[in-house]
């Protein structure tokens, strides 16, 4: 086993992964955070309502008592991350626990199997919280 995968295994044994379901669109404690980078959002689309937060400054923007966060969440709300493949959104899950959201986690295959599942989409090129 590489590190990196070490890494991973530690970080997801701490979360409790969700799968795509169209349930976290309607959910009002749930919030759905995009971490891709732009040219993965610009050509295969976004979640509608997803926040689009690049990995950069994820963490400040989403520390419950941090003064750079954004509004919309609190630290009893399921932050759900999403990657591309589901990969990176763990590691960045991990680092929002460590931030002071208890519920954040990520979604099982990322944004691929957002689609795979024909859940809704959008087209991409919302801009990202800075």
């Amino acid at each position: 086993m590489s590190a990196i995968d070490t890494v991973l295994a530690g970080a997801r044994a701490a979360l409790t992964r969700v799968a795509p379901s169209a349930d976290l669109l309607n959910d009002p404690k749930t919030l759905i955070v995009d971490i891709r980078p732009a040219h993965n959002r610009l050509a295969n689309g976004e979640i509608p309502g997803a926040a689009v937060i690049e990995r950069i400054v994820l963490e400040w923007r989403l520390d419950p008592h941090g003064s750079h966060r954004i509004d919309g969440f609190d630290e009893d709300t399921r932050v759900v991350v999403m990657c591309n493949e589901g990969y990176s959104s763990s590691l960045a899950a991990r680092d929002l626990q460590a931030v002071g959201l208890r519920n954040a986690t990520d979604l099982v295959g990322g944004y691929r199997a957002w689609q795979e599942a024909g859940l809704p989409t959008q087209p991409g090129g919302s801009t990202p919280v800075t």
